[in-house]
């Protein structure tokens, strides 16, 4: 099969979570992060920080879900990019304002970092990138590590902000990251596959993908997941995430090679957006193309 590289401004689009009960989710991600719910239709609702379509989180109830099995594939955690420092700030500032545990935060040398969960157990990290000039690379290859991070320079670039009215209409879903079960196997699809380069791997039991020299647009690890088995419906986690390639050809080139390597395609039942087809990866994650 001829090599295959998806183009520079393909991204993740909008990511379906699985929750317990629509109320509590949206408490949390409404009422506590700031985005804004633009449509709400039976156990779904679609939310974004502009308040306007695309969705970027659409949580499907699921009625008396559990937590996610940490040792399942699947989820570990949705990125949500802030476009600077001050809008992190905020948030940082308002969840300890309200109270919400942080699981930590880090430097990541690319950018900086904070980690906490949802009601449910569902995986957050909060960060902003710093400037891609100001990247570090290493005989080639992108350097990332887990630094101290910055808690007093992050609020002190909030202090002169207006008051918090909502997360930043200019914030985007990063990337995602994946608990797999092979990361070898997980490599042949995401990359060789699908078309996202490899950009980092020097990270023990984990590896980092991306479109146009992203630091990642999807990460995967082996941590608490190697030779694991998919979380079950019962529990709260990861419905689907979509990757979006905005160039239509490219979109089909793609379809056809995964029709192509007997990967199967399926037209989504969960609600998304018109036209979009859906492939599983070995495990069994969804992802709309």
């Amino acid at each position: 099969m001829e090599p295959f590289i998806l183009p520079p401004d393909s991204h993740i689009g909008s990511v379906y979570l699985r929750i317990a009960g629509l109320d509590a989710a949206l408490s949390f991600y409404q009422h506590l992060l700031g985005f804004r719910l633009f449509d709400r239709t039976g156990d779904t609702a679609f939310l974004s920080a502009s308040g306007d379509p695309p969705a970027q989180i659409v949580l499907v109830s699921h009625p008396n879900a559990t937590p996610k099995e940490p040792h399942t594939t699947g989820l570990y955690h949705v990125a949500i990019r802030l476009p600077n420092r001050q809008s992190l700030g905020q948030l940082l500032e308002r969840l300890i304002e309200q109270r919400w545990a942080l699981y930590g935060g880090a430097d990541h040398l690319v950018s900086e970092a904070l980690y906490l969960a949802d009601q449910d157990g569902n995986g957050i990290e909060l960060y902003v990138d710093r400037p891609r000039e100001e990247w570090p690379y290493v005989d080639g290859w992108l350097a990332m590590s887990s630094e101290s991070l910055d808690y007093q320079g992050l609020m002190e670039a909030a202090r002169d902000s207006a008051s918090w009215k909502g997360i930043h209409s200019g914030t985007e879903i990063g990337h995602i990251h994946l608990q797999v079960s092979d990361l070898r196997q997980s490599e042949n699809f995401y990359h060789h596959m699908l078309g996202l380069e490899v950009t980092q791997r020097s990270y023990r039991g984990a590896l980092f993908l991306s479109a146009g020299g992203y630091h990642h647009h999807v990460g995967l690890n082996i941590w608490n997941s190697r030779e694991a088995k998919p979380s079950s419906a019962d529990h709260a986690g990861l419905l689907a995430f979509e990757l979006t390639i905005p160039n239509a050809e490219v979109r089909q080139t793609l379809l056809a090679r995964l029709t192509q390597a007997d990967i199967p395609l399926e037209t989504p039942t969960i609600p998304e957006k018109p036209g979009r087809m859906a492939v599983s990866d070995p495990d069994s994650i969804r992802i709309l193309i």
